[in-house]
């Protein structure tokens, strides 16, 4: 019979969100030069391809969900998604990739860039560094904490025990607020300023956008709290679930790695704050 599904597959209709998204896109990066060069339209265009970009969003995991709720998310069909965000957290490593790069290049060879740094790593003009053993310690020790809790979320999820989804899921969105608003204080309190010299380039954009990847996942555990209280997820189906639980470990990892490199290794033997 013509018309009849007779595979797993789930075929989408035609939509205008994508169009949207993209114009959203495009209007919100056009806004941002216009701004940057002081031009018409440069302190309103943005807005408003970041509400388009934002509507866009809100329509497009609407849709997800309610292609969930109707079925259409087969096994063949989940096992695709899964490989979507493999392949999403992939591209998020490499983005983090260059920037440690970046802040390894300085570093290692400083007299490459003597007129920039003066020879040296972090450069003449820092005079003092943060202390990776006080704040960035501590945001360490509650990213970790965060990591267990969503774990444990997963986990009463799997095992059929709701209250212990919603409680992992809360524990979780608590830590991720208070890493966030750790992070603004340490940043209102550092010792140096954004831009000037190297180093403090490299440090506030590897911090910097790990911060801005920490407030998109607790916005998602967000979502996914408020789907549990709906009853969205079963054990046998939660990918929205676990691709947010995926990008919250990576979020993990990639502060260990900032921790690390960024504050120990980068301000060794240095003056702290």
């Amino acid at each position: 019979m013509a018309g009849t599904k007779n595979h797993d597959f789930h075929i989408l209709p035609p939509d205008l969100v994508p169009l949207m998204t993209t114009i959203g896109a495009f209007t919100f990066t056009t806004g941002m030069v216009l701004n940057m060069h002081d031009m018409a339209g440069g302190k309103v265009v943005p807005w408003l391809g970041l509400a388009l970009l934002i509507a866009s969003a809100w329509q497009w995991f609407a849709k997800i969900i309610q292609e969930a709720h109707a079925g259409d998310h087969t096994p063949v069909v989940q096992l695709h998604q899964r490989y979507g965000m493999i392949l999403f957290i992939a591209s998020e490593v490499m983005f983090f990739v260059g920037w440690f790069w970046a802040f390894f290049d300085f570093a290692l060879f400083p007299s490459e860039v003597a007129e920039v740094v003066g020879g040296q790593f972090p450069p003449v003009a820092i005079e003092e560094v943060i202390n990776a053993f006080d704040l960035p310690l501590l945001n360490t020790l509650i990213l970790l904490c965060s990591g267990t809790t969503v774990t444990w979320a997963h986990h009463s999820l799997i095992h059929g025990d709701r209250d212990g989804l919603k409680k992992g899921l809360w524990a979780t969105v608590a830590l991720g607020l208070l890493f966030t608003s750790i992070q603004a204080y340490e940043y209102a309190a550092a010792p140096f300023g954004f831009g000037g010299n190297t180093y403090s380039s490299a440090f506030y954009m590897a911090t910097g956008f790990h911060g801005f990847h920490v407030i998109i996942g607790t916005i998602m555990l967000i979502v996914c709290l408020k789907r549990a209280y709906n009853g969205d997820f079963t054990p046998k189906q939660h990918f929205g679930f676990e691709a947010a639980a995926w990008y919250w470990h990576f979020v993990d990892v990639v502060w260990l790695f900032l921790f690390v490199a960024v504050y120990v290794w980068g301000g060794w033997g240095y003056p702290t704050h």
